[in-house]
């Protein structure tokens, strides 16, 4: 079904974003390491998930009807645990322990967090993972939707495009993935690493109905959603051009951002630029 898409709405959203990146910054800055740059370019894609897209109960994280997220980039599991405890799946506090030893919060998710679907972050798994989980709803027919993200230097493994022709064949249209295309891996640019174009031709070719974005346009996020839940017959993916690190200036674009979390200083710098 088509979701209605209000500018008031939009605005929330934005501002919704805002916050969560600076749920971000302080979390990382308190653990003092983590990774920020893929953190910050998910933030506004996963914002719109959790609080416009995806049917989820927050008391009832279980709910057999609920649509499934599967964040494959682990690491960049800071934007997901905002989302979480912002939308109410555990309490507040629990972001000051990210990565401290007996948290429910973990440098990569596990399903010891309440929200977290199936533990990731080994890269190029969450794809088959999510294709699966989508398998097991049909078979149960339910209605419930599945959303993957992935990183764009994840794409380099072989095992995504085994389940994109999978996905394909299967015809699951009650799948959708985003690539959160930054441009950046921990080793550099993608396209000095290994040039990933042309992104979209591919995902064509392998038979899946492809939507490019800008992945920091709330609307266009929104409709691109709304877009992948009219597709029969096929899976849908999103392609969002982002920006590693977006919202803070001096993170933007920066390699060392990766997984470098702020220091103090650098984080009160940030929080001041996301007021």
């Amino acid at each position: 079904m088509k979701k209605s898409i209000s500018d008031s709405e939009v605005k929330v959203l934005e501002e919704k974003a805002k916050h969560i990146r600076r749920l971000i910054i302080q979390m990382l800055a308190k653990a003092g390491s983590g990774h920020p740059g893929g953190s910050l370019s998910l933030t506004d894609i996963i914002t719109a998930l959790y609080f416009k897209q995806m049917r989820h109960n927050p008391k009832d994280p279980q709910w057999p009807e609920r649509d499934r997220f599967h964040l494959s980039k682990g690491h960049c599991c800071p934007a997901l645990y905002a989302v979480l405890a912002e939308s109410g799946y555990f309490p507040m506090e629990h972001l000051w322990t990210l990565r401290k030893l007996g948290s429910i919060l973990q440098g990569h998710p596990d399903r010891r967090t309440p929200g977290v679907e199936v533990a990731s972050g080994s890269l190029g798994q969450g794809l088959s993972v999510a294709l699966g989980m989508s398998l097991a709803v049909r078979i149960d027919n339910r209605a419930s939707r599945v959303y993957c993200a992935m990183g764009d230097g994840e794409t380099q493994e072989g095992n995504v495009w085994e389940a994109a022709m999978a996905s394909s064949h299967y015809k699951s249209d009650n799948l959708c993935a985003i690539i959160d295309y930054n441009g950046f891996q921990i080793d550099g640019c993608t396209k000095e690493i290994m040039n990933l174009e042309p992104m979209v031709d591919k995902w064509r070719s392998f038979g899946w109905h492809t939507i490019e974005i800008d992945g920091h346009n709330m609307k266009e996020i929104l409709a691109a959603f709304s877009e992948a839940e009219t597709i029969k017959g096929k899976p849908a993916i999103i392609i969002a051009h982002t920006v590693k690190g977006k919202g803070v200036s001096f993170m933007e674009n920066v390699l060392e951002f990766h997984g470098r979390a702020p220091t103090q200083e650098e984080a009160e710098k940030a929080l001041k630029e996301l007021e």
